[in-house]
């Protein structure tokens, strides 16, 4: 009965220190999702930031930004979609910065990322002045150590 309960005792204490290791895990894929984010978007980003930040991502990543799209999808060609449309704006911004609010995971399949960013810089289209500032969370769903789906949220 004691090797039973100290079995028992040891599983969960493995299972503990595992559950800890993979919300670390998942923090710093959160932190450097959340950095390598940010690179795509200053002012100075080229292509070499655009790619470090699509390296995060599945090649059939689905892309959501409620209210604008609310298309949940995912595609295989996903990863591409999002470079054409990331590439179309990169070098828009003449100002940019943001900065981490909160961060939560949620076992080894999700991450939830709140911040505050603003922006300045001239659209690529209509050649006019844009300007906001705006709290996002940003929820980003896991699979196989990338970011699978990524559904933004305007507070």
């Amino acid at each position: 009965m004691i090797a039973v309960l100290i079995t028992a005792l040891g599983l969960l204490s493995i299972n503990g220190v595992q559950a800890e290791d993979d919300k670390a895990t998942m923090q710093q894929i959160a932190q450097h999702y959340f950095e390598v984010m940010v690179a795509s978007q200053a002012p100075g980003a080229t292509e070499k930031e655009l790619e470090n930040y699509l390296a995060l991502l599945s090649d059939d990543v689905g892309h959501q930004h409620i209210p604008y799209e609310t298309d949940d999808s995912r595609h295989p060609d996903g990863k591409q979609s999002m470079r054409k449309g990331m590439t179309f704006y990169l070098g828009a911004h003449s100002e940019y910065s943001a900065e981490l609010l909160n961060l939560f995971t949620f076992n080894d399949t999700a991450i939830a990322i709140r911040y505050t960013h603003s922006a300045k810089g001239i659209h690529p289209q209509s050649n006019q002045p844009v300007s906001y500032t705006s709290i996002m969370m940003e929820v980003l769903e896991i699979e196989d150590g990338k970011v699978a789906m990524i559904r933004k949220y305007h507070e």
